[in-house]
């Protein structure tokens, strides 16, 4: 099989082209080496043993002509995941135009690439909660560790109204409806998922994005103080940290693409929630519960700062549609995968291009 991984060497992309070249499928990887440990990434892709069916382009995809001539030369791809994306609500926010020239033209340009050069492909394509704006028309229950949606707390469906918020919001929210049309309009195989939080290995993640791997990187610091007897600075986290996620571990959600793929006769034009669903729900403090625990800290010190703009309270994913479509359900609970990142984040301190 010819995959072609846009964003393929970030998290989700490197975790998606491993896979591949485990399946000794022929994998083509579009990156532009923008982000916090993407070069890592791909050194580490080539160092894979199935690395003579990796074929890298440096290359943005807000480039038409890029775009076509990847396509023209390298194809027809029977499978294109795109999960190339600008991916940080904050950044959008200061750089709106760059936002909406990865997140918008880029889907735009390989939508027509795939048009014009692999009709006949499954396009999979990683959209987001934030399609659904805040939320704010949800009446909030406030519990001691958690924010709990009233008549929700199974989590949302399909069903529920799209009201993008940010500029991130807006650009994802609009690649997610071109992804769509075109299956609509000009019979394209599509499907979109909208994700909720994800973590796991080859996460290299920030301030602003990544947050189970951001205070992973934290606890994991203050314990190492605490065995050197040095003083803790606290670090910050933006309001209540009661805002709740449904968590997944990229293994399941490689695995969602990959079922997808074995079920793409059936997914023409469709949408799904992702996520981990009510089981693997967590707020920042659960969180910090779970990370004192698995590393015998006493108490995580930190600040709490403003509350970023258009945070939603609470998103749990309903994933009965994921079930029943692709008989898929979240296998790595929220504990075993948050000891798993903390083990993950414990042995990838390296150095960073």
């Amino acid at each position: 099989m010819r995959v072609l991984i846009t964003g393929g060497c970030g998290f989700l992309g490197s975790n998606l082209s491993s896979f591949f070249l485990k399946n000794n499928d022929q994998v083509f990887v579009i990156d532009a080496l923008y982000r916090k440990g993407s070069l890592d990434n791909l050194n580490w892709l080539k160092k894979h043993k199935s690395n003579k069916n990796l074929y890298f382009f440096k290359a943005d995809i807000s480039n038409n002509n890029f775009v076509d001539s990847i396509f023209n030369n390298n194809g027809p791809f029977d499978y294109v995941c795109h999960v190339a994306g600008q991916v940080a609500m904050t950044k959008s926010l200061k750089d709106p135009r760059s936002d909406l020239m990865t997140n918008v033209l880029g889907t735009f340009n390989i939508l027509e690439a795939l048009r014009k050069f692999s009709p006949q492909a499954l396009l999979a394509f990683s959209s987001t909660n934030k399609v659904y704006g805040d939320l704010d028309w949800i009446k909030i229950r406030e519990e001691s560790k958690r924010y709990v949606l009233e008549g929700f707390e199974k989590g949302l469906n399909e069903e529920v109204p799209l009201d993008f918020s940010t500029p991130y919001g807006c650009s994802k929210g609009s690649a997610d409806q071109y992804v769509r049309d075109w299956a609509r309009v000009y019979g394209l195989k599509t499907v979109v998922f909208r994700h909720s939080s994800i973590y796991g290995g080859r996460q290299f993640a920030s301030y602003d994005q990544g947050w189970i791997g951001w205070f992973c990187q934290k606890a994991i610091e203050q314990k190492n103080n605490s065995l050197k007897n040095l003083i803790n600075e606290p670090f910050t986290i933006s309001g209540t940290g009661k805002q709740v996620r449904d968590v997944l571990h990229s293994d399941d959600l490689v695995s969602l693409y990959h079922l997808a793929y074995l079920n793409k006769d059936k997914l023409n034009g469709e949408i799904f929630n992702i996520g981990g669903g009510h089981e693997n729900s967590l707020s920042i403090l659960e969180l910090f519960d779970l990370l004192e625990k698995n590393l015998e800290l006493d108490q995580l010190i930190y600040e709490k700062i403003k509350r970023r703009d258009s945070d939603q309270n609470c998103f749990i994913a309903s994933i009965e549609k994921a079930k029943s479509f692709l008989d898929w359900y979240p296998k790595v609970n929220k504990e075993e995968g948050i000891s798993n990142m903390l083990e993950w984040c414990k042995h990838s301190i390296i150095e960073v291009t």
